[in-house]
């Protein structure tokens, strides 16, 4: 079965009239559950990352900042979340889990996050909702055990993965990829290993083509033994921070295509649900499925490809 990762603490009861939809992952799993794609026998509980483990990847001033409550007025306003005891404890296992979804990954050949995708976060600050960056701890983790040589983090949420690019610029075996809109958060964008701006009002056509093109150049050229896919669904043409006009099929041929090119291949996919921010929120928890229901089918379709763990993980 399809291995998914989710904590029944990423939900919480949170502020409704904040931008941030907190119960999103908690409508998301609820959601699956009613499809019959999260049981019990494949849903796993990541645990809770220790000061030290976050420090191996933020800077430990910082951390303890966060854990203490400790953070300046400024460094408030740029997070954009109200701190709270709750925020500490799923802001402390969300990393957790997309390291577990990545191993999973590497074991089964495909793996789905519930959650992450906390790409604004850099090593000292946090900042647009973001705290810790998940997908930079779950990369310098795996690189520094040698679980993999090499990765690709493929970010395809609306808004540029600047903390990524900025927290792995230095790190040659991972390369980082964002697609976004280019007139939209943050306004100061970084240097990913590749960037992609899209201009605002794209529409599926262009998008999808954009997105696959890249997506097969990466694969030649990177040669990665493991991709991080942020699937962010506020590339939706209904998304109030988005500026992009993608409909839900296009989202979904998006996700159904990227996963199958890194199957084809042979190269373990581990995918995070990154933003969306409909006011909607069952809506928005049925978008942030289409991944997981993607990564589903092409399980059911192809159950007998073999993605052999490259290193022991």
């Amino acid at each position: 079965m399809l291995p998914l990762v989710y904590h029944p603490e990423y939900s919480f009861p949170f502020p409704g009239a904040h931008r941030f939809p907190m119960e999103k992952f908690g409508r998301l799993h609820g959601y699956l559950r009613g499809q019959g794609i999260a049981t019990a026998d494949n849903t796993f509980r990541p645990g809770r990352a220790r000061p030290a483990l976050l420090g191996r990847v933020h800077c430990p001033d910082y951390v303890s900042a966060v854990l203490e409550n400790r953070l300046d007025d400024r460094a408030r306003r740029r997070m954009g979340l109200p701190w709270s005891e709750a925020l500490v404890k799923r802001t402390c296992i969300a990393p957790m889990g997309t390291l577990l979804t990545a191993q999973l990954a590497l074991k089964q050949g495909l793996a789905c996050h519930l959650a992450g995708g906390t790409h604004h976060a850099y090593r000292d600050f946090g900042s647009g909702f973001c705290l810790f960056n998940d997908l930079a701890f779950a990369a310098r983790l795996l690189l520094d055990s040698a679980a993999v040589d090499r990765l690709l983090i493929f970010d395809c949420d609306v808004h540029q993965g600047d903390g990524t690019a900025a927290m792995l610029a230095d790190e040659p075996r991972a390369f980082t990829c964002s697609i976004h809109c280019e007139k939209n958060f943050p306004v100061r964008k970084q240097n990913s290993d590749l960037d992609v701006g899209l201009p605002p009002g794209m529409t599926d056509g262009d998008y999808l083509a954009t997105v696959f093109e890249t997506l097969d150049g990466l694969l030649d050229r990177v040669e990665p033994q493991l991709v991080l896919y942020d699937a962010g669904v506020d590339i939706y043409a209904g998304d109030p921070l988005g500026r992009l006009q993608i409909s839900e099929a296009g989202i979904a041929e998006r996700d159904g295509g990227v996963l199958q090119r890194c199957r084809q291949r042979g190269v373990p996919v581990a995918t995070v649900i990154g933003g969306g921010y409909d006011d909607d929120r069952e809506a928005l928890a049925r978008r942030h499925a289409l991944v997981v229901e993607q990564a589903a089918r092409l399980q059911q379709t192809q159950p007998d490809t073999e993605f052999p763990c490259p290193k022991p993980c």
